[in-house]
């Protein structure tokens, strides 16, 4: 009886032991610490593949400004002096009315923008880690709504909701919850199998 017990006991601290490593925000990835000779950081400039010309420059510079503003670690603006490289792609740029006046005039509407992101180790010539699908959505009212605003002011609000995720994913590592999911980009093309890495050069 008394080993029955201390079994039943055993077994109630192990399913306690568990349910208090969940905290309650659920599962975190565990971060990814930079290797320590990343001593420096700089951001290639960003490549667009959409049809909206100049989007790239704007996010360059918010995530550039955040890295400097951040501070943990030395932003660099010359590649060949960086220990480490950020370098991004917009992928998607989709904007879509989401509610309309009395008149079927548009009111609200969502911008919603996908990038991928990779960080080299530049001395050790490897990818330390790729984000596929970051992304943000914002809504908002057209500017003759109170509290409205303009699509570009919107798009600036976006700048900078993914300079501090893009920071955020850099230097902390928890960045590998915030790609959509691939079910959500239905019409992705399949990535063609992965060549032996080599750090490509920037078109700049």
């Amino acid at each position: 009886m008394n080993k029955r017990i201390v079994s039943i006991g055993a077994g109630l601290m192990m399913v306690m032991t568990l349910l208090s490593g969940c905290g309650e925000d659920g599962y975190r990835p565990s971060a990814v610490i930079l290797p320590n000779h990343i001593r420096n950081i700089t951001l290639r400039p960003f490549t667009n593949r959409t049809q909206f010309f100049g989007l790239e420059e704007k996010l360059w510079l918010a995530v550039s400004r955040e890295f400097i503003r951040d501070g943990r670690l030395p932003y660099v603006n010359d590649e060949k002096e960086a220990d480490g490289i950020v370098i991004g792609e917009i992928t998607r740029y989709i904007k879509e009315p989401i509610s309309y006046d009395v008149n079927h005039v548009a009111e609200e509407y969502k911008i919603w923008i996908l990038i991928t992101l990779k960080f080299y180790d530049r001395a050790n010539n490897v990818a330390l880690w790729e984000e596929p699908n970051m992304e943000q959505i914002y809504r908002y009212f057209v500017e003759t709504k109170p509290g409205g605003m303009t699509e570009e002011e919107a798009r600036e609000i976006v700048w900078d909701l993914f300079a501090r995720d893009i920071v955020k994913r850099t230097i902390d590592g928890f960045g590998t919850v915030m790609g959509a999911s691939e079910r959500r980009i239905s019409s992705e093309k399949p990535k063609p199998a992965k060549k032996p890495f080599q750090v490509p050069p920037s078109p700049y």
